[in-house]
């Protein structure tokens, strides 16, 4: 991506900007073009052989590769420090096409005590149901996956911050464990975007994202991305998304995540900032009991979050000291925030995690994975501050 003539490393917008485009390679098209089309005509019969056999680079089939998910699936490896990236279907379609890759029966995977309800489910009721065990590990803990990681371990998987409550896990830590164990890991960022942390750069193997989230950033589009060493990668499209899920993102909504990414920096620092303000306005509300998030001093794992996170997200967790009872009530007079799952919209989302997004727990998984009954989730959106703070103060107020 050359535009003068000394040569640096151009900064995080400019790569989600620019990276793999030539506008001139396009008839002078700012924006890349969208390619609608399902499959690629051959010069010869013996392109066409070349093109199956893995002997030629090009186009087959958009089940396969696509240009405009192509531009999207580079964009995102280098935005995560990784060699190769892929687009798949949704995050779901992102983790199980990951999983259904490099897992065979009598496998392990040690995941983190906390995972988005849809992961847990696909764990305790898809992956075990074929042979796969899973086993919870408080992965806040180095030493307890120390403990626990064996021979059959081939994946640890994990979030960070983990969704809902806020947990993190040190990533250089646990992948340096799993590596020496000869397992993978696995890392979901969706919370925290390349923006904010970047595994790879820190040991893991794999990352993967609800694109839907903070990457497409307008609650538009349904979308899931995967980025790792450029052989894995191939594993992945080869296996766990052209046979085993067909989980295939659609062109047009690489167009939307590639427009979404343009924005992605300017987007993520707004988040903070306004995150920051209003978890410390409710830390300091009589009527909330408890608040995660990582900015806050009082935050247990503040220190890691320092170390780890250049910045701390756009994600809240709290619970009002009446519980669940006077935190329906307070989502119930919100005028502004929106009620509603998902995350990393403009508009300010608040949902019950214990009712909704992790209602495939059973209530006592949720108690002995950290997910109290009257915790709420905000993901604080791009409204202004202090239109937030009011909606907010004046739904606690009662």
């Amino acid at each position: 991506m050359p535009f003068d003539d000394v040569p640096h490393e151009p900064g995080f917008a400019t790569r989600a900007i620019h990276f793999g485009y030539e506008p001139m390679d396009e008839q002078g098209a700012l924006t890349p073009p969208l390619h609608l089309t399902s499959t690629f005509a051959f010069d010869t019969a013996e392109q066409g052989g070349a093109l199956f056999a893995g002997q030629a680079a090009g186009y087959i089939y958009s089940r396969i590769a696509n240009p405009t998910t192509d531009l999207l699936e580079r964009r995102i490896a280098v935005l995560e420090e990784a060699e190769a990236g892929l687009a798949t279907a949704s995050g779901m379609g992102a983790i199980t096409a990951v999983m259904w890759t490099f897992l065979r029966p009598g496998d392990e995977v040690i995941t983190d005590v906390t995972l988005y309800g849809c992961t847990f489910a696909f764990m305790r009721d898809g992956l075990a149901r074929f042979g796969v065990r899973i086993t919870h590990v408080d992965l806040t803990d180095p030493a307890a996956l120390e403990a626990a990681i064996s021979p059959a371990t081939r994946i640890v998987y994990f979030e960070t911050p983990a969704n809902p409550n806020m947990r993190l896990v040190d990533i250089a830590a646990i992948s340096a464990i799993a590596r020496a164990a000869g397992a993978l890991t696995v890392v979901d960022n969706t919370y925290a975007t390349p923006m904010v942390t970047r595994p790879v750069t820190l040991g893991a193997d794999i990352v993967v994202h609800s694109a839907t989230k903070y990457l497409g950033g307008h609650g538009d589009l349904i979308g899931g991305l995967v980025a790792g060493r450029a052989g894995d990668m191939a594993q992945v499209r080869a296996v766990g998304i052209k046979d085993m899920t067909g989980a295939v993102m659609a062109p047009f909504n690489a167009f939307l995540i590639l427009r979404g990414l343009k924005t992605l920096q300017l987007r993520i620092a707004r988040h903070c900032q306004t995150a920051m303000t209003v978890a410390r306005m409710l830390e300091a509300h009589p009527a909330v009991a408890t608040v995660a998030y990582p900015g806050l001093e009082s935050f247990s794992q503040h220190e890691l979050a320092r170390r780890q996170m250049p910045g701390f997200g756009g994600m809240i967790a709290f619970e009002l000291a009446g519980g669940f009872a006077a935190g329906a009530a307070m989502m119930n007079r919100l005028k502004l925030v929106r009620r509603a799952v998902s995350l990393g919209d403009a508009e300010s989302l608040i949902q019950h995690p214990a009712s909704m997004t992790h209602s495939t727990y059973t209530p006592e998984e949720r108690h002995a994975f950290g997910i109290s009954d009257g915790l709420i989730r905000l993901s604080v959106g791009l409204e202004d501050e202090a239109d937030i703070l009011r909606d907010l103060q004046q739904a606690l107020a009662g």
